[in-house]
């Protein structure tokens, strides 16, 4: 897996952001059973960043918590059957992996958020990534079904790595 995070915030979470992204994001491509090396790219910002992005992308003047841009379109969440037919779309010419898209979250909302639910920043961040990636997986959350779903996934995704809402 190849992965990017950037940061254009000052402000710092108290651990290890990349390590606890990578550990998510492998667990996500393992427990939907992906079958190719991956490239997804994070990018922390604050409130103010994120704003801008939710602005200029979806036309939603207001800051939010995490910002998913997929880059596979998939028949069904999570079917890789077709993704080999667009090579030119969805693959790194260069190192034949996958490229799932981009992830976009706000520290200040991890921090916000991890206070308002009773949890640690720690498991509020790995919520983040794990329901980012679900996104980037080709999950949605429109319909109650597929909320229902993606809320069940992102739990035992975070319970798997031991990641509950006593860290």
């Amino acid at each position: 897996m190849t992965f990017c995070v950037e940061s254009e915030t000052e402000l710092e979470l108290p651990f290890d952001v990349e390590e606890i992204a990578v550990l998510v994001m492998e667990e996500a491509l393992a427990y939907e059973k992906c079958p190719y090396e991956a490239v997804v790219n994070v990018l922390l910002t604050d409130n103010n960043g994120i704003q801008t992005i939710n602005r200029n992308y979806r036309e939603i003047d207001n800051p939010t918590d995490v910002l998913s841009f997929p880059n596979v379109d998939y028949e069904r969440p999570a079917d890789f059957s077709g993704v080999e037919e667009r090579v030119e779309d969805y693959f790194d010419p260069e190192s034949g992996e996958l490229l799932l898209g981009d992830i976009v979250i706000s520290i200040e909302k991890v921090y916000e958020q991890a206070k308002e639910y009773g949890h640690s920043q720690l498991r509020e961040y790995a919520f983040l990534i794990a329901h980012s990636m679900l996104h980037l997986l080709g999950y949605d959350h429109m319909e109650q079904k597929e909320a229902l779903v993606m809320e069940q996934k992102q739990e035992e995704l975070l319970n798997r790595l031991g990641i509950t809402r006593n860290n």
